[in-house]
């Protein structure tokens, strides 16, 4: 059953490119949508290290990836908590290229003000500690929950 959810939720990641971040920190809560690359379980995404999400990411994270759908039974959705933190050194290297072959946008040939905008963020990986995959199609709020360990 584990290796079968991890790979629907591999899959379903890999699917999808925003997931809605939330934080908490000294100005309270707060919640950010932001472009991610799937890497098997974890996100890979960047952010301005200014920004509120990012100051409170010390505390751990929040995360919802969900369908835009009018009918409920047809919704899926991730629900996840986990921890970030940046990338530097050859992690930075990979997900940089991670992120530019998913948005090509932010490649090699970015335009001038997309290549300045990302001289100034940092990269980051969101390790899951918890992820529930949410799956009406097999009955209103049936959700799966799938524990993940630091190995």
């Amino acid at each position: 059953m584990t290796s079968q959810l991890k790979t629907d939720i591999a899959t379903y990641l890999r699917a999808h490119h925003v997931v809605t971040l939330a934080t908490s920190g000294s100005e309270g809560p707060w919640a950010s949508a932001v472009f991610y690359v799937a890497d098997h379980l974890d996100l890979i995404f960047l952010s301005a290290p200014h920004t509120r999400h990012a100051r409170n990411f010390d505390g751990g994270v929040a995360g919802a990836i969900q369908e835009n759908l009018d009918d409920w039974r047809a919704l899926k959705g991730i629900q996840l908590e986990g921890r970030c933190h940046v990338l530097t050194g050859d992690e930075r290297a990979a997900a940089i290229r991670t992120y530019s072959e998913r948005f090509p946008v932010t490649g090699p040939d970015a335009p001038a003000e997309i290549a300045a905008a990302l001289d100034k963020v940092n990269f980051y990986r969101l390790k899951s500690d918890r992820i529930l995959f949410i799956d009406n199609a097999r009955g209103l709020g049936h959700r799966e929950t799938l524990e993940l360990s630091d190995d």
